[in-house]
């Protein structure tokens, strides 16, 4: 409600809305030109609001001058109660708005993607929606929603969910990812065929039934290198701690990159062969039990997981050494 003094408040009538919005914003530019840009009028509409609305309220809003325009002390005064009134309603809003959406939401998502991917960018989603609570949970199996009473699962998976309601919201990209100690104690660059005398690292539940060596066999599958493979190996549950004893030098992972571009940005991890490839039909998935209406706190949940995936896949940087994939297969 404007706070204006009775002989102000007596003169306004809802037609004057318009009017005030537009001496408003004339009043934050003290101009009337790039008043009538930001509300996609002309100059001289905008001149006519302001004119109404003076002679409504009988009183001097700006000082015409030439090429500019000067607020009055009255234009002041009610600059600023509209100024303070529009903070108001805009917090009253926001309130009303946090408060239609306040609740739990329980999470459950793959261990690596949630250390390397979604922790990373939470304190953003707490920031903007600070009513809504998140109950975190990680796994390498697949949740029984019913039991685990969980909300919204993420899963690096193939999109295959029998029963359930997903929507693919991250594609994902591999290559091999190694220190750059280790590429040059290798020579992998000059001579790609060291491969074989390296060890792979491999992340042994890349998703819900793979082999143990999954990863790797569908990159190299893929660049025709199933026969360069070592035969040495090391193997974990998490595709995080492979790309960690990648980069403490203990041998090449497949990397994610999603999970790793970050860290090939800042040198601690090189792609020796190849740029990130697609990985086939293994991306990122949101996934809970059908519902008759979806809970706006999780619509805004998985939306906000919309607005990140499409920040983080520009797919821009993607460096190749076409060369290096031509010596492997060939040799």
């Amino acid at each position: 409600m404007l706070n204006l003094p009775p002989r102000i408040s007596s003169r306004l009538n809802s037609s004057q809305f318009a009017n005030l919005h537009t001496f408003l914003v004339a009043a934050r530019h003290l101009s009337f030109a790039r008043a009538a840009q930001e509300l996609c009028l002309t100059a001289s509409a905008v001149s006519h609001r302001i004119s109404r609305l003076e002679t409504a309220l009988a009183m001097k809003l700006f000082q015409r001058l030439t090429r500019q325009v000067s607020l009055t002390d009255e234009g002041e005064r009610i600059f600023e109660i509209l100024q303070n009134t529009m903070g108001e309603l805009s917090e009253a809003l926001e309130q009303s708005s946090q408060a239609e959406i306040a609740g739990s939401i329980a999470l459950y998502v793959r261990p690596s993607i949630a250390q390397c991917w979604l922790v990373p960018r939470l304190a953003d989603f707490i920031e903007r929606y600070p009513l809504v609570s998140l109950d975190l949970r990680t796994g390498n199996d697949n949740v029984d929603f019913r039991t685990r009473k969980i909300d919204l699962a993420l899963y690096y998976a193939n999109g295959e969910f029998p029963g359930l309601t997903s929507y693919r919201f991250m594609r994902e990209r591999l290559a091999p990812v190694c220190s750059p100690d280790y590429a040059r104690r290798h020579q992998l660059e000059e001579n790609p065929d060291n491969l074989r005398y390296c060890t792979t690292l491999h992340d042994s539940l890349a998703w819900d039934h793979a082999a143990y060596d999954a990863e790797w066999t569908l990159w190299a599958e893929q660049h025709n290198l199933l026969a360069a493979l070592p035969k040495r190996s090391l193997t974990f549950d998490r595709s995080d701690l492979s790309v960690t004893a990648a980069m403490n030098h203990a041998g090449i992972a497949i990397g994610r990159q999603q999970l790793v571009q970050k860290r090939v940005d800042c040198g601690e991890l090189v792609l020796p062969f190849a740029g990130f490839s697609r990985s086939g039909h293994y991306d990122y998935y949101l996934v809970h039990p059908p519902l008759g209406t979806v809970p706006k706190r999780l619509l805004v949940f998985m939306n906000w997981l919309r607005e990140c995936a499409r920040q983080s896949s520009p797919w821009m940087r993607t460096t190749v050494n076409p060369k290096a994939l031509h010596d492997l297969s060939t040799s």
